[in-house]
């Protein structure tokens, strides 16, 4: 099927959003399958836990290495080709380190694999922002709880294949034909063509970006890293913390990151109808608030519920910091199309490197509630630099 012509009708549109909402939901799922079967691969090929960290680390590092490229591939070949060539490779590679019968192979799949899913997103969000500025109203939150469903639907998936005895080969070979599948049926909806001829930086000239620009990218990556170490934290630590420093049983210790994920999820569902009523700004501010005084009061006075709690209030007030920084960041005057977005997406990837670190060495030093004060510093970030999000459509 031909890529349809950019006509802007609104059926159009719809198709449009599903075909990304498809991407999204691909991108969120593919590595989920992989991640519970880890252990496994651990057990199989003898690795240590320094090992597998370092194995892990590695598709970390081949995103930090290709997400520089994003901008160039998108404006070569558009978002639309770049994002389905990519999934097929992070797929591809997923696949390769499941079967890997050596470390070596399994470090370098995950690269491989990294270096690819930091392309999908830029990619991804390159084609979501353009088909927004189509809309003329935020839908961008709404396409991130979509990845985030992925991702649930991928570690639903491996559990499933884990207790169905199902090998590693089949299970994430045969999630990679239906994700792949599923992101090339989305391919002739996507938006085609050139991604930013209807840019407001080509509406407003071609000034070069000024100093005031690259303030507000940093303040921006801020934000972004704000969400990233938030994020962290419910994947990092939240279960550790239920369980070791307030004696939580398994189960319920991981409710704490299940609780901030789903407000995250919950928060960015509904969170387009606030950043169209109240403005990106202050609904930024307003999470800020939330997270900073929903974990300060929970590590201010600690128990097992009031900690589930500080972490859902803070999966909820950030919910929406990440794809306000990435829609303005991809505005920004000045920039070549698609730099803004991928210098923000690298630097955030830093973040999601640094945040555990970070944390890590502070509990070593003090103890994990101590720590965990970087989620109270997070939302006082965004209170502090959501000044430079766009405020309310008149």
């Amino acid at each position: 099927m031909p890529p349809h012509p950019l006509d802007g009708g609104e059926a159009r549109d719809r198709r449009a959003r599903v075909a990304i909402g498809a991407v999204f939901l691909t991108n969120g799922a593919l590595f989920a399958n992989l991640l519970p079967r880890l252990p496994e691969i651990k057990t199989d090929l003898g690795l240590s836990n320094a090992m597998l960290g370092g194995a892990v680390a590695s598709f970390s590092a081949g995103a930090l290495i290709a997400g520089p490229t994003a901008a160039a591939l998108i404006r070569r070949f558009d978002s639309a080709r770049v994002s389905l060539a990519t999934t097929v490779v992070l797929a591809l590679f997923i696949v390769i380190a499941a079967s890997a019968p050596a470390p070596l192979i399994l470090g370098v799949a995950l690269f491989l694999a990294g270096a690819a899913d930091a392309i999908t997103d830029v990619a991804q969000n390159v084609n979501a922002l353009r088909l927004q500025r189509q809309y003329g109203r935020s839908i961008i939150n709404s396409l991130h709880a979509v990845w985030a469903v992925g991702a649930v639907t991928g570690g639903l998936m491996a559990a499933a294949a884990i207790a169905a005895h199902v090998p590693r080969a089949i299970h994430l070979g045969g999630s990679a034909v239906l994700f792949c599948a599923v992101a090339a049926a989305a391919y002739p909806f996507l938006l085609h063509g050139p991604d930013h001829d209807d840019h407001p930086a080509r509406r407003d000239g071609a000034a070069p970006a000024g100093a005031a620009v690259y303030l507000t990218l940093l303040a921006l990556v801020g934000i972004a890293i704000a969400g990233a170490t938030v994020e962290d934290a419910g994947s990092s630590w939240a279960t550790l913390y239920l369980r070791d420093s307030l004696g939580a049983p398994g189960p319920v210790a991981a409710l704490g990151y299940v609780a901030l994920v789903g407000c995250m999820c919950v928060g960015r569902l509904i969170g387009d109808r606030l950043v169209d009523r109240f403005g990106e700004r202050a609904v930024a501010r307003a999470g800020g608030v939330v997270t900073a005084a929903g974990m300060a009061a929970a590590l201010a006075f600690p128990s097992v519920p009031g900690s589930i709690a500080g972490f859902a209030a803070a999966g909820l007030g950030v919910a929406t910091a990440v794809p306000a920084a990435m829609r303005a960041a991809d505005e920004l005057p000045g920039l070549r199309a698609g730099t803004g977005l991928t210098i923000l997406t690298w630097l955030m990837r830093v973040g999601f490197l640094g945040a555990p670190l970070v944390v890590g060495v502070v509990a070593d030093a003090a103890s994990l509630r101590v720590g965990l004060l970087s989620v109270v510093v997070a939302g006082v970030s965004l209170i502090a630099l959501s000044g430079v999000l766009a405020g309310r459509r008149r």
